[in-house]
């Protein structure tokens, strides 16, 4: 498309190199600042972090004095952010997206073999949100998450 340019910078916490979850909290503020420092550029930050046993609110919460804590003003309306917040962890969304029932006070669903087979499932997911389609029953912290999708994206 003709004036549409897309970035895409993933920042990964190499395996076996700490919490994944601090080192999200820690780079959110950063991350933030930049996203806002482009100017009339339309930028996205999207962040994805587990929610573990605390759940969205609590996790998104962490995230949002972590940039207090650095003198930055937490999220806006008017800033293009996602937090995305699956609870337990990322694979209870994709058993649910494989057609499996899930329970989110269950922590051990498997992982995929290969990360590229989530690819189909991640598009699939994006569709449901943006046509408020999801299969019922649906995890709570997936259903938070379209709705902020909708927020953002519209």
């Amino acid at each position: 498309m003709a004036g549409l340019y897309v970035l895409c910078d993933k920042k990964y916490l190499r395996q076996g190199r700490g919490s994944a979850e601090q080192f999200v909290r820690d780079r959110f503020p950063r991350e933030l600042t930049e996203s806002r420092s482009r100017g009339g550029e339309r930028v996205f930050l999207v962040v994805m972090v587990d929610g573990d046993a605390g759940g969205v609110r609590a996790r998104k919460a962490s995230l949002w004095k972590a940039c207090t804590e650095q003198g930055v003003p937490p999220p806006r309306d008017s800033d293009n952010v996602l937090v995305c917040v699956p609870t337990w962890n990322i694979e209870t969304w994709l058993a649910y997206l494989a057609g499996d029932p899930v329970n989110e006070s269950r922590k051990d669903y498997p992982r995929l073999t290969r990360p590229s087979d989530c690819v189909p499932m991640v598009k699939d997911l994006a569709d449901m949100c943006r046509r408020l389609t999801l299969r019922e029953p649906v995890p709570a912290s997936l259903e938070n998450a379209c709705t902020d999708y909708r927020a953002v994206f519209g």
